[in-house]
């Protein structure tokens, strides 16, 4: 027997551009076929959520609930669903499906998805400020029920994204990896970084994180301007790869001068102002700046393993459903995410 379904759920919307959170009742829709509902257990608060509050893609339409880092358990699955049943634990992170008809769809560039199905959860589809949501069947990944799925819905984004790019750079252990900024991003980056065997260096403006990066992992802190740093890295051999988590692109285009030769930059910070890129160490030293965005499914669930496997945790706030505006607001300040747990 199916389980029974409630008629309406509460969420938590963006009714207008600019505006306030606000709770909504939604009526229950049953999935259409390559859709699965979960009752959401854990949706984590990112910072790019503040997008949906400014309609960052004109397309997106209002009301929006917004989340995609969302861990929940599978309540209804269409008709001829071959990937999941009811019961199962799943995971959704930004990536919110794709159609198969193209690479750029199945890499997740929803912005050129010619049937818009990559468009990211909790943006192109309502996501888990909410006590249930509806998925696209291909973009959930299987999530272990004996974790603590406040503590693993943050991995679904900025785990995912930090790991996945470490991975794919070509840099290999034991090269210098310095993380710039120690915050949602940061604090995992330098984390799987030392668990991935990598030299790892924390930067930040000040000292008062100092304490908190050694603890996580990093072999040597540096403070000071992004200058100082660069040159800092300069004298231990210059950065094989410099991973910026912190929205501030005067500083990633300063730290440029801080790798080594064939040296990466990678971008994994969401800003809107551009990077001024100095010519001379593109040319003497082939250096190279890269972006990074986040991962399907199935590297949202590498991801869990590898953190599993090497106790890399997620510091984490939780906050009740009724209290989503409280926590939206928390996103800059957590430490070092806040999740909604309905």
């Amino acid at each position: 027997m199916a389980p029974a379904h409630p008629k309406t759920y509460k969420a938590y919307a963006f009714l207008e551009k600019g505006g306030p959170l606000k709770p909504i009742v939604v009526d229950w829709k049953d999935p259409a076929p390559g859709e699965v509902v979960v009752k959401v257990l854990a949706c984590g608060v990112c910072a790019s959520d503040e997008m949906v509050k400014g309609q960052f893609f004109p397309t997106q339409a209002y009301p929006r609930v917004p989340g995609h880092e969302i861990v929940g358990d599978v309540v209804a699955v269409a008709d001829g669903e071959k990937s999941w049943k009811t019961g199962d634990r799943v995971g959704a992170g930004w990536h919110g499906g794709h159609c198969n008809s193209c690479r750029r769809c199945r890499i997740g560039d929803f912005v050129t998805c010619p049937v818009g199905a990559a468009c990211p959860t909790g943006i192109g589809r309502d996501g888990g400020y909410a006590e249930y949501a509806t998925l696209r069947s291909e973009s959930l990944a299987s999530i272990p029920t004996d974790l603590d799925p406040a503590e693993i819905a943050p991995q679904l984004c900025a785990g995912v994204t930090t790991f996945n790019a470490l991975r794919h750079m070509q840099s290999t252990p034991p090269d210098i990896v310095a993380v710039q900024g120690i915050g949602g991003l940061g604090h995992l980056a330098i984390q799987f970084a030392r668990k991935m065997g990598f030299r790892t260096i924390a930067l930040s403006t000040g000292t008062s994180k100092k304490e908190l990066a050694l603890s996580l992992g990093a072999h040597d802190f540096i403070a000071g301007t992004a200058s100082e740093q660069a040159a800092a890295l300069q004298k231990l051999g210059g950065a094989r790869l410099i991973m910026c988590t912190a929205p501030d692109t005067q500083a990633m285009s300063e730290l440029i001068n801080g790798l080594d030769y064939d040296g990466e930059l990678l971008v994994v910070a969401v800003a809107a102002s551009a990077i001024a890129v100095p010519v001379p160490p593109l040319l003497t030293k082939r250096v190279v700046i890269r972006g990074w965005p986040y991962g399907t499914g199935s590297d949202c669930e590498d991801t869990v393993h590898f953190a599993r496997a090497h106790d890399v945790k997620v510091m984490v706030e939780k906050f009740p459903l009724d209290q989503a505006q409280e926590a939206f607001d928390h996103r800059a300040t957590a430490r070092f995410r806040a999740v909604i747990v309905p």
